[in-house]
């Protein structure tokens, strides 16, 4: 049941905020995982800092918050540290693409098992409304009253070309779509992307509009790389949908093969025997 992953915390969203969709597929996504014996026990969450982040504090699943941008470098941790685990984390456009960017396209490259949801709302709504990487050209907010003269990041473009083997977008405002989108990212072994269109009803009010106008469910992924770099560089429509996913070897298994960290440790007294070692021979 969805409504026993929710918390005693007050939501404070904005009435019609786009993050209510991501928080509703998220429960979705957590029961059809379960019935695929991939159970919350076996799940753990992070999240930046920022509007996206308040969905750690409503849903009732183990985890540890973390601050700008390195809730990437948490779940990495995570990840090394029990493989068993499923883990997750929460990013904004702000958080995930400008903070936190380069944690990001090493987690990709690196082709960590790991999947980050990130809220793309293309402004710092929770600061009052700056711009963001993702922003559009020309957006007015406090950081540039005038209008941005940046051309906005393409996040697709940027994790494709850093390696990452699982690329999608979803839309808050098609929670059944993105729910099976999560659930596809997180069974995925690898690094898994997948960047929500998350409207702001405070300092967008046209997004609603505006993506439902123009959003497409992708029939099937591209190809190629090639071809997926494409489909991110269409504006008159907005492809959602996996638009990439291949099998590569992943980080974890490269590096410790099947060794666990948290199952496999050695006891206490053991490590103390060896640090004296250590120590006497250096004397």
């Amino acid at each position: 049941m969805t409504e026993d992953l929710g918390t005693y915390a007050e939501n404070t969203w904005c009435p019609g905020c786009g993050n209510f969709g991501i928080l509703n597929a998220m429960k979705k996504a957590v029961e059809k995982l379960e019935e695929r014996d991939i159970g919350r026990e076996r799940m753990l969450i992070s999240a930046g800092i920022g509007c996206h982040a308040k969905i750690y504090d409503y849903l009732n699943l183990s985890g540890l918050y973390s601050i700008h941008g390195r809730e990437i470098a948490t779940i990495e941790g995570m990840k090394l540290a029990n493989p068993e685990l499923k883990v997750i984390g929460f990013g904004g456009d702000g958080d995930a693409y400008g903070e936190g960017l380069s944690h990001l396209i090493f987690a990709a490259k690196r082709n960590n098992d790991i999947t980050m949801i990130v809220h793309n709302n293309s402004s710092y709504s929770l600061t009052t409304g700056q711009m963001s990487p993702t922003s559009e050209k020309g957006y007015k907010g406090p950081s540039t009253p005038e209008g941005s003269i940046e051309q906005p990041l393409n996040p697709l473009m940027v994790m494709l070309s850093s390696g990452a083997s699982f690329v999608s977008r979803g839309y808050a405002g098609k929670i059944e779509h993105l729910t099976d989108l999560i659930v596809e990212a997180v069974e995925h072994e690898g690094f898994s992307l997948v960047d929500v269109l998350q409207p702001c009803v405070v300092f967008h009010d046209d997004q609603y509009q505006k993506y439902n106008e123009a959003v497409e469910i992708l029939e099937e992924s591209a190809e190629n790389r090639y071809e997926a770099m494409k489909l991110t560089e269409e504006t008159e429509r907005l492809p959602i949908g996996v638009f990439y996913k291949e099998e590569q070897p992943v980080y974890h298994k490269e590096l410790y093969h099947d060794l666990n960290v948290v199952e496999d440790k050695m006891e206490q007294n053991k490590r103390i025997e060896n640090v004296k070692k250590l120590l006497d021979k250096r004397r």
